[in-house]
């Protein structure tokens, strides 16, 4: 079993991985954002990767998903954890919570980029229910211990939630604010459904791990969003992330009870002994499973 872990904003490294090596992927799909970090953490095999890469570079319209969770696969990963920063929709999501989204919604221009199908291989994977309820789970269990250790209280763990993805890069204007508001979103931010489809392709588990960072800019006292704004909630929510994680991997089991690693069973419409070579080839990784390949 293994665990990938991709880190977003404030979160470029994690400490305490055992036997680090640094291995740069190549795949189909071109270049990850960076090297991936693999070793063991809380016995745990993990694999991490930065999605803006280190110091902070890739425009999340620039993040080449595709190769990003192509990679993953290739190393072993059955499932992923995705930490991001996103701005609140809700009252009563403060800055500093976290919430563990179970849905999205896509306002992003890029659908081409965010699957690994087509040139000449059909695949429609089921996302009634895009993350893993099993992860999700877990996260929660360890962000409340987490929690509960430094004495209860703030921040507060949201178990579920609706992320709307946006494109970017600038953040929202007053009106897709409240236009987000008024149709029952609760967070908005710019990254993680992308990851959340191609992981379903790649037949691995998905849940995102949000930290509320701002109230995006519909909150009339709190003013709009910046990056200045942002820096010490980063801080403070990646240095939560960082122990939160360990937790998760105590928990995380290889018999976990869900969907997600068997997508693509009755997925894919394409009689795949006329597909093209080249394709197939591409896709090895993922359509291993059903080619014998």
């Amino acid at each position: 079993m293994t665990v990938g872990i991709i880190g977003g904003s404030g979160l470029y490294a994690i400490d305490g991985i055992e036997g680090v090596e640094r291995r740069r992927i190549c795949t189909a799909f071109g270049e990850t954002s960076d090297e991936i970090v693999t070793g063991r953490l809380e016995g745990v095999d993990v694999c991490f990767l930065p999605r803006h890469g280190a110091g902070h570079r890739i425009l999340p319209s620039e993040i080449n998903h595709r190769a990003n969770i192509m990679a993953l696969k290739m190393l072993g990963a059955d499932s992923v954890i995705s930490v991001s920063a996103v701005g609140s929709l809700r009252e009563n999501m403060r800055p500093r919570d976290i919430v563990l989204p179970d849905q999205y919604f896509d306002r992003t221009k890029r659908h081409e980029d965010h699957t690994f199908f087509g040139r000449g291989v059909v695949a429609h994977v089921s996302f009634g229910q895009p993350a893993c309820p099993a992860l999700r789970g877990w996260l929660a269990e360890a962000a409340a211990e987490v929690i509960e250790a430094q004495g209860g209280g703030s921040p507060v763990v949201f178990a579920k939630g609706t992320y709307v993805n946006m494109e970017g890069p600038a953040f929202s204007t007053r009106a897709e604010s409240e236009f987000h508001r008024r149709m029952g979103f609760d967070i908005v931010g710019m990254t993680s459904l992308a990851e959340a489809k191609l992981c379903r392709e790649a037949e691995m588990c998905y849940q995102a791990m949000a930290l509320v960072t701002d109230y995006d800019c519909w909150h009339e006292t709190e003013g709009e969003v910046s990056v200045e704004m942002l820096i010490d909630h980063l801080r403070a929510n990646s240095d939560l992330a960082m122990r939160i994680l360990p937790g998760l991997l105590r928990r995380v089991s290889d018999g976990r009870d869900c969907r997600c690693r068997n997508a693509l069973s009755t997925a894919v419409v394409t009689d795949l002994s006329t597909a093209p070579k080249a394709t197939l080839e591409a896709l090895k990784p993922i359509l291993g499973r059903l080619t014998g390949a």
